[in-house]
C-alpha cells in the first residue's frame, strides 16, 4: 500500500473521496490475514459463545433421532379407531427415555412428551381428548375412550428437524445460544472457531484528559476510548488500552512499538485529518499507510495500512465519527472474514420528523449516517443533528439511520434503512 503521508503538493492534489463500499472492501482486504489456519482453535461449546464458525458442520445424526410424541397422551394405531371413537385397552406407559415394547392391535399406550413412539403406533391422542382425561394409576385391565385421529397426528418424525448428513450450520456463522444448542443436540461437544482478535486501542491528543482528573481550560474528557472499547468488547474483541498519547509523533511511534507488537490490529482515534498537528499522520510517515477521505458523514477522514507489519486502522477524533467508522467498516469486515461479531440487523422504517414540513437533508455525494430511535410503531425519530460531537444524542439512540449517496432530501414518512445498535 503506497504511503500518502507526504505533506507536499502531490498529497494535497485533488483528493477524490472513496466510496463507503470501496473503503469497506479495503478494510476487509487489510484484515484478511486474520483468517488463517493458525488462528483456528477448537473449543468446548461452553466457551464458544460469540465466536465465528470456521467450516460447515454436517449433522452426524438426525433430529429427532427417533419418532417421538409431541404431547402427553396415548400412542395409538389410527386404523384401530373408527370415526365414532373406540374403547381401547391400555398398555404399559411409555416415559421419556425408555425403549417401549411394540403396540398391540386394539390397544393404546400412555405416552409422555418426547417419548419414543412404540412400533406399530402412528399417532398420538392428547390426554385432554381421552375419557377419562387423566392418566390412571393402574392400567391393568383398564380401557380408555379415544376419538378418531389421523395418522401422524402429534408425532415428531425422525429427521423432521434435520437429517443426518445435511448441513447444520454454515461456515462463518456467529455462534449464539441457538446455534450452540443445535450443536449440543447433535451430540457435538466442541467446535472449531477463529481466535479472538486482540486490538490495541490508542486515543491521541494533547487536548484529551482521562475521566476523573481535573479538567483544565481548553481540554476535554476522553470519551472515544471508553466508547470504542465498549463497542469492541461487545463485538467480542479483546481490547488493550494505553494511556492517552500526546501529540508528539515520536512518543506515539514508541508507544505503538511497545504495546502493539503482539496485537492483531491497531486502532487509533484522532490525528488523521489535514490539520497542522495530526499526530497519527506524522507518526506513520515511514509506514505503508493511506490517509484518505471517505464519502461519508460523519467519519470522512480515515487511515488504513500497516504499522511495523501490524494491520492499522485510524479513525477520526470526534466520538460519533469514530463509532460510526467502527460500525461501518471494522465490525462488518470482521463479520465477513471471521463470522463474529454478528452482522447488524438492517430494518426498514419510516421517518418521523416531528411535524408537517420537516425535511432531512444530506450532501449529494456522501453517505450520511444519522442517529435515531426506532419506535414501537415502526417509525424512526432522529436524535440530534448531523454533527459528530453529539454524544448525548448518540446515547439516546438505538439505531443508525442511513441516507445513501445521491439522496439529498427526505420527508416525514419516507422509508429509510436503519441498523439496530
Amino acid at each position: 500500500m503506497t504511503s500518502h503521508t507526504t505533506q507536499g503538493p502531490a498529497h494535497h492534489a485533488a483528493e477524490h473521496a472513496r466510496s463507503v463500499a470501496e473503503h469497506a472492501a479495503a478494510v476487509v482486504e487489510l484484515l484478511r490475514p486474520l483468517r488463517t489456519t493458525d488462528r483456528i482453535e477448537t473449543l468446548p461449546l461452553s466457551q464458544a459463545l460469540g465466536r465465528g464458525l470456521v467450516g460447515d458442520v454436517a449433522a452426524p445424526i438426525s433430529l429427532p433421532p427417533f419418532a417421538n410424541s409431541q404431547m402427553d397422551g396415548y400412542a395409538v394405531r389410527s386404523a384401530d379407531i373408527p370415526d365414532a371413537g373406540a374403547d381401547l385397552g391400555i398398555m404399559s406407559p411409555v416415559p421419556a427415555g425408555s425403549s417401549p415394547q411394540p403396540l398391540e392391535p386394539g390397544t393404546a399406550a400412555p405416552i409422555m412428551t418426547g417419548a419414543m413412539i412404540p412400533a406399530g403406533a402412528d399417532a398420538v391422542v392428547p390426554i385432554e381428548k381421552a375419557v377419562p382425561d387423566h392418566f390412571l394409576a393402574s392400567v391393568d385391565g383398564q380401557t380408555v375412550m379415544l376419538p378418531a385421529t389421523a395418522p401422524g397426528t402429534f408425532v415428531r418424525f425422525p429427521g423432521s428437524d434435520i437429517r443426518a448428513g445435511e448441513r447444520a450450520l454454515a461456515a462463518g456463522t456467529c455462534l449464539g445460544p441457538a446455534q450452540l444448542g443445535l450443536l449440543a443436540a447433535l451430540g457435538l461437544p466442541e467446535v472449531a472457531v477463529y481466535k479472538v482478535v486482540t486490538v490495541l486501542l490508542v486515543t491521541t491528543g494533547d487536548e484529551v484528559v482521562e475521566p476523573g482528573l481535573p479538567l483544565p481550560p481548553g481540554k476535554i474528557y476522553d470519551s472515544n476510548g471508553t466508547l470504542l472499547e465498549a463497542a469492541m468488547k461487545q463485538a467480542g474483541l479483546a481490547v488493550r488500552r494505553t494511556g492517552i498519547s500526546t501529540d508528539n509523533p515520536a512518543e506515539l511511534q514508541a508507544l505503538l512499538r511497545t504495546e502493539g507488537r503482539d496485537a492483531d490490529l491497531i486502532v487509533t482515534t484522532g490525528g488523521v485529518s489535514k490539520g497542522a498537528y495530526e499526530v497519527v499522520r506524522q507518526a506513520m510517515a515511514d509506514q505503508p499507510v493511506d490517509f484518505l477521505h471517505v464519502a461519508m458523514q460523519p467519519g470522512g477522514p480515515q487511515g488504513l495500512g500497516t504499522f511495523d507489519g501490524v494491520p492499522f486502522v485510524g479513525f477520526p477524533g470526534n466520538p460519533v465519527s469514530c463509532l460510526v467508522s467502527f460500525e461501518m467498516f471494522l465490525r462488518p469486515a470482521l463479520s465477513e472474514l471471521l463470522g463474529a461479531p454478528a452482522r447488524r440487523l438492517p430494518l426498514r422504517a419510516r421517518l418521523d420528523l416531528g411535524g408537517a414540513g420537516g425535511k432531512l437533508t444530506s450532501p449529494r455525494h456522501k453517505h450520511q449516517v444519522r442517529r435515531g430511535s426506532l419506535q414501537p410503531d415502526g417509525t424512526v425519530r432522529l436524535e440530534g443533528g448531523e454533527s459528530s460531537h453529539l454524544m448525548h444524542a448518540l446515547a439516546g439512540s438505538n439505531v443508525l439511520v442511513h441516507v445513501p449517496s445521491g439522496v439529498t432530501e427526505l420527508a416525514g414518512g419516507d422509508e429509510v434503512e436503519v441498523w439496530m445498535l
